[in-house]
């Protein structure tokens, strides 16, 4: 019986660390971005590859930035304070002869780039503002390769923000989706500052714990325990605390009017975070708008007429 427990213990150990291994493995290639070159997709692979790939995850290229914005545009490169150089697009009412209301900043979420927020772009464009489009470390054409889910892309936020505000914009709206509204609201709080005249956050997770899990979830996973190694593992590898990057806490700070959307089909990000990052909102000009049938996806393509509504109304404020 002794032999039998000892043999037990040996196979839970092993499984332990071989668990902690995948974890830091799939955490390292959800936090890494490279330049586009030619990748081996999973069904050209052999099977001992393909298995590979399914345990200890597979290396991505940068998001694709594909130019489909129908306004006049030019292209920006701005320096993040630790040296990176960050790709982003100007549009100017100016260069067109029409007198615009401010500046929209605008960030987009995990994996994505500047040209996946080009619908929102062209709405705060038509509404009668200057956009600005920023593509985060490691994404779109922006330099690095590291991706801290929101963690170290406040100093992006901020490069933006010192950007626009040295231009003499006194009228700055802060926009951002998921990864993007994560940022948005450390910046925030790292920054003092960074003072918008308003913010817009569409789907923020409440902490990265939970938006591991969210991603867990999708991966049709046990969050438990998986969601807590994937981040403590995803911290190691950035050099950062992962557990302590929680936008429900930093939305603390932030003091000028908001405007939170989500979609209540969203399986990545629960209504339990969109209410505790919200509540913790302090300034009293704040508004919460849910969308039915909207997942984690672009509320404003999804539900273009609502989202025009409510960010006309918001802005007009």
């Amino acid at each position: 019986m002794k032999k039998f427990l000892k043999r037990i213990s040996y196979v839970i150990l092993f499984l332990f660390i071989f668990l902690n291994i995948v974890c830091a493995f799939q955490a390292w290639h959800l936090t890494h971005f490279y330049d586009r070159e030619t990748f081996e997709t999973p069904h050209q692979a052999g099977i001992f590859e393909q298995t590979g790939t399914i345990l200890f995850g597979e290396k991505y290229p940068k998001s694709l930035v594909v130019d489909s914005l129908h306004i006049p545009h030019s292209n920006v490169s701005i320096n993040a304070e630790d040296g990176l150089k960050l790709s982003c697009w100007k549009v100017m009412h100016s260069d067109t002869g029409e007198v615009h209301k401010g500046t929209v900043i605008m960030f987009h979420g995990h994996g994505s780039n500047k040209s996946g927020v080009i619908p929102e772009a062209e709405s705060f464009y038509n509404l009668g503002w200057n956009v600005f489009m920023v593509d985060f470390r490691a994404h779109g054409e922006s330099e690095g390769n590291e991706c801290s889910i929101g963690y170290n892309e406040t100093k992006d936020v901020k490069a933006a923000y010192d950007y626009v505000n040295a231009g003499g914009e006194k009228n700055i709206v802060l926009w951002g989706i998921s990864m993007g509204a994560a940022a948005i609201t450390k910046s925030v709080n790292d920054y003092p500052a960074i003072q918008p005249q308003k913010v817009i956050l569409e789907m923020p997770f409440g902490t990265m714990l939970e938006a591991v899990e969210g991603r867990v979830r999708m991966m049709n996973l046990p969050t438990e325990p998986l969601g807590g190694m994937l981040t403590f593992w995803g911290g190691n590898v950035l050099g950062v605390w992962a557990f302590g990057n929680k936008p429900e806490e930093y939305a603390k700070k932030i003091s000028c009017p908001v405007l939170l959307q989500w979609g209540k089909e969203d399986p990545r990000v629960s209504v339990k975070e969109t209410n505790a990052v919200f509540n913790n909102i302090v300034t009293t000009k704040k508004t919460l708008v849910e969308y039915d049938g909207v997942t984690h996806q672009s509320i404003c393509k999804k539900a273009h007429e609502k989202w025009m509504q409510n960010v006309t109304a918001f802005l007009n404020k």
